[in-house]
């Protein structure tokens, strides 16, 4: 694997983090190693929730690497830049482990949507956050124009995009773009800690909810309670649910 990404794994808790100064842009071998790192963790029996981190104080992604756009221009063959970044997101997203994003610095263009495809993002105060493509004669093509109304609304979605601003990592979470802010130098202990309860939870029902919300935005709401429903039935046939119950009623809490 790439040393662009750096793995530590302690208390069944994997902690990713890019390493590609000064900025840790999304370069094409950044997008591989992640994808490489993710499907590691995946596989991995001792690691059971997953933070997504950039090395130091100044970005955790500040976006693509511009530096290869200009190979892109006028090519044909440009659409596989974009599906590596795409399988890459796809991936984070559809993980069968809880994954947080830690942003910690400059939150910017594929940073942003990196941090869209995690389950949870944490950001420290000083962060800033944006998709600033627009201001660059494009938009946003790695997920952000699908996930970024889905979890904001269109109305304030079409503002960040349309404009090309970055907002405060408080405003951030004032929309829902965040989960919470916390103060600088402190967002990888909450992050931490955040995990560690994480993992503690089934990952079976986990998956599952995954698969369940994400059915029913892709489908009626019919089709999603149907989802629902096959997944619930599923679920209590499953081995964590006899010892959630059973550590219930028993007063002690579950092993999973």
């Amino acid at each position: 694997m790439s040393e662009l990404i750096k793995i530590n794994i302690n208390n069944k808790v994997a902690i990713l983090t890019i390493d590609n100064p000064p900025v840790n842009v999304l370069s094409s071998i950044v997008a591989r190693s992640l994808l490489e790192a993710f499907s590691e963790m995946e596989k991995d029996t001792d690691v059971r929730s997953i933070i997504l981190t950039g090395a130091g104080q100044k970005a955790f992604m500040a976006g693509a690497d511009i530096k290869e756009f200009p190979t892109w221009l006028g090519r044909d063959d440009m659409v596989e830049h974009v599906t590596l970044n795409h399988q890459l997101f796809q991936y984070i997203e559809r993980l069968s482990k809880p994954t947080i994003a830690m942003l910690n610095g400059l939150t910017l263009g594929g940073g942003c949507e990196l941090a869209l495809s995690c389950d949870f993002r944490i950001a420290e105060e000083h962060v800033r956050i944006g998709l600033p493509e627009i201001n660059l004669g494009i938009f946003p093509g790695g997920g952000g124009t699908q996930r970024l109304p889905k979890l904001i609304g269109i109305p304030k979605a079409k503002e960040l995009m349309f404009f090309g601003d970055s907002i405060s990592a408080k405003e951030a979470l004032s929309i829902g773009l965040v989960n919470k802010v916390i103060s600088s130098g402190s967002g990888m202990d909450t992050a931490v800690q955040m995990a560690i309860k994480l993992a503690e939870k089934s990952l079976n029902s986990i998956k599952n909810i995954k698969d369940s919300m994400e059915h029913g935005y892709e489908q009626s709401f019919n089709a999603g309670i149907q989802r629902e429903t096959d997944l619930f039935c599923k679920t209590f046939h499953h081995e964590d649910a006899y010892e959630g119950i059973n550590a219930f009623m028993e007063k002690r809490k579950p092993v999973f």
